[in-house]
């Protein structure tokens, strides 16, 4: 896994995150592009992440200002596709290497195929910038 390093503005949102969701932080990535803060939690801490009717990404929202989504996460390259997906269905997993380039292919179910590309792709853009991040992969396709 490559050696991820935070910024103090990141450090500061993950301090935020923990103090309201008592839940421990294994990442957290700022899109400006797509105006939103992605954390990355165990997946056994999703719940205490958030929180009753989703409370703490409300709370947490109303205070940083931007979208937040919170993404289970794995060093497992299905599970975290999965989870990258979710609540999509998916179908297979397909990792291609090509020209130094690596590819996951994301067969979902045919009726998800909209929620797993999400609204203007943002869905694949957080699966691209996250499996870049941890598992050196260029390119996301959904199938």
């Amino acid at each position: 896994m490559p050696e991820i390093r935070l910024t103090p503005e990141e450090m500061r949102y993950i301090s935020l995150f923990q103090d309201i969701t008592k839940a421990a932080v294994k990442d957290c990535i700022i899109d400006q592009e797509n105006n939103r803060i992605i954390f990355l939690v165990d997946s056994k801490d999703m719940g205490m992440a958030i929180g009753k009717s989703g409370i703490n990404v409300k709370k947490l929202k109303k205070s940083l200002g931007k979208d937040v989504e919170i993404v289970a996460f794995s060093d497992n390259l299905d599970d975290m596709v999965k989870f990258l997906m979710s609540p999509a269905r998916v179908r297979s997993i397909r990792l291609v290497n090509s020209d130094s380039k690596k590819s996951v292919y994301v067969t979902v179910d045919p009726q998800d195929k909209g929620i797993a590309i999400g609204k203007s792709g943002k869905n694949v853009v957080r699966a691209k910038l996250i499996l870049k991040r941890y598992m050196d992969i260029d390119n996301v396709v959904i199938v």
